[in-house]
């Protein structure tokens, strides 16, 4: 986490490992396997970024996971243990708007973003209802497809996101399907953030594990550098 801080990260998010994560492709999908077998929990996760705030007490934290951990700690329980241990949003990926309502009432206060989710299906009324609700930014999935797919259309990303901007002024940022500088570039052109998540995790999957950190601040370094040179450019 420090390296990727290091590496021109402007915010982490984090993932919390589950048995089922239904919106995650292959990558992540292994990743979770991995961190299970080896015991991580969601009180693992937040005892880590405990231990980030002891040197980092900037950088925003995002947790990215299920419900399912979640309400098994309890909802009161979870926001308090977060809070304290530094964390500064939640994405739960299948509380959608709807079913949110708990969620919300839970977190209200607690100075924890709960950040949701828009995708190319997304009606007008459901962008509405998203934005009355969301706090931090907006993570809007790029495709149709789960996180490591490919084939993002730049011209139908700009055009979804104008149609977000109408609704809310709080940033959108794009993942899902970002796999390389040139990809990096051309969304930064227009949206507020990039989101790079199973490239990062393919590359800590990929080699030996002391030397994680290193693969993967120079794999954002190309990604940070390709993005500055499209706002330079814009």
């Amino acid at each position: 986490m420090h390296a990727l801080v290091k590496s021109g990260a402007d915010v982490i998010e984090l993932g919390v490992p589950f048995s089922d994560p239904m919106a995650d492709g292959p990558v992540i999908q292994h990743s979770s396997e991995r961190a299970l077998k080896q015991g991580v929990s969601l009180k693992d996760v937040l005892a880590m970024v405990a231990e980030f705030r002891k040197r980092d007490d900037k950088t925003p934290i995002v947790l990215m996971g299920y419900a399912n951990p979640i309400e098994r700690m309890g909802l009161a329980s979870f926001v308090a243990d977060a809070r304290k241990a530094g964390v500064d949003g939640v994405l739960i990926v299948d509380y959608p708007p709807e079913e949110a309502a708990q969620w919300i009432a839970a977190i209200e206060g607690s100075g924890i973003d709960p950040i949701f989710l828009l995708s190319p299906t997304s009606t007008e009324a459901r962008i509405e209802k998203v934005a009355q609700m969301a706090r931090g930014y907006i993570y809007y999935v790029s495709l149709k497809g789960v996180t490591g797919a490919s084939h993002i259309d730049t011209n139908d990303v700009a055009a979804m996101i104008a149609r977000i901007r109408k609704h809310t002024a709080i940033p959108v940022g794009v993942g899902f399907g970002i796999r390389d500088g040139e990809t990096a570039r051309r969304v930064a052109r227009v949206a507020d953030a990039v989101v790079v998540g199973s490239r990062i995790v393919q590359e800590l999957a990929e080699g030996p594990v002391d030397a994680a950190p290193e693969r993967a601040a120079k794999l954002l370094a190309e990604f940070r550098g390709a993005m500055d040179g499209a706002k330079a450019t814009a």
